[in-house]
């Protein structure tokens, strides 16, 4: 019973292939803040009930503890922030940078990172104009970009696109319960 269970996570842990880099972060900072010139990164160490109420909210808890928000200013002013969100599958783990105006709405949605098997996945997701159902939407609308975009991509470029929705809806969460209120 033993070998078949060791076979089993060794198979699982296989499958998983290389992360490679879809968008650098520097040119997803760029996108996201346009005409920052400085960068400061606000740390938040989420306590237990504030990790409880994004858990309720959303079925997500930051893995380490902390989120990390990243300001960009011109001029000293604030132009707006992002935070990196990691989203997980069986396929291997999901990078993104969601960014927010002023306002708290967000700005746009890049994946920077993804794995060597699901690259092409969510490149066909990408290409059918999934992150523009993103853009000038508030914290507290879902979203709902794989919905627009399903009719037009196959199966498992559908199921990258909700999970992408899924990394938007925890990042609004995270923006909207720890940044918002600062």
């Amino acid at each position: 019973m033993k070998s078949i269970i060791l076979g089993a996570v060794i198979a699982a842990l296989l499958h998983i292939t290389p992360t490679v880099v879809l968008v650098k972060r520097e040119d997803a900072v760029a996108r996201l803040l346009p005409g920052a010139e400085q960068f400061t990164a606000r740390e938040f160490h989420v306590s237990s009930a504030d990790s409880r109420k994004l858990h309720d909210a959303v079925g997500w808890e930051p893995p380490d503890g902390m989120v990390t928000f990243y300001i960009g200013k011109h001029q000293d002013q604030v132009a707006g922030a992002l935070l990196f969100m990691r989203v997980d599958c069986q396929h291997g783990p999901l990078e993104l940078a969601v960014g927010f105006d002023l306002r708290g709405t967000i700005r746009g949605v890049e994946v920077t990172k993804a794995t060597v098997e699901m690259k092409p996945w969510v490149l066909e997701a990408l290409r059918a104009g999934l992150t523009e159902a993103y853009r000038g939407l508030a914290t507290d609308q879902p979203p709902a970009g794989a919905d627009k975009v399903k009719p037009r991509i196959g199966a498992m470029p559908g199921y990258m696109a909700e999970l992408i929705d899924k990394g938007v809806m925890h990042a609004e969460a995270a923006y909207r319960m720890l940044y918002g209120r600062k």
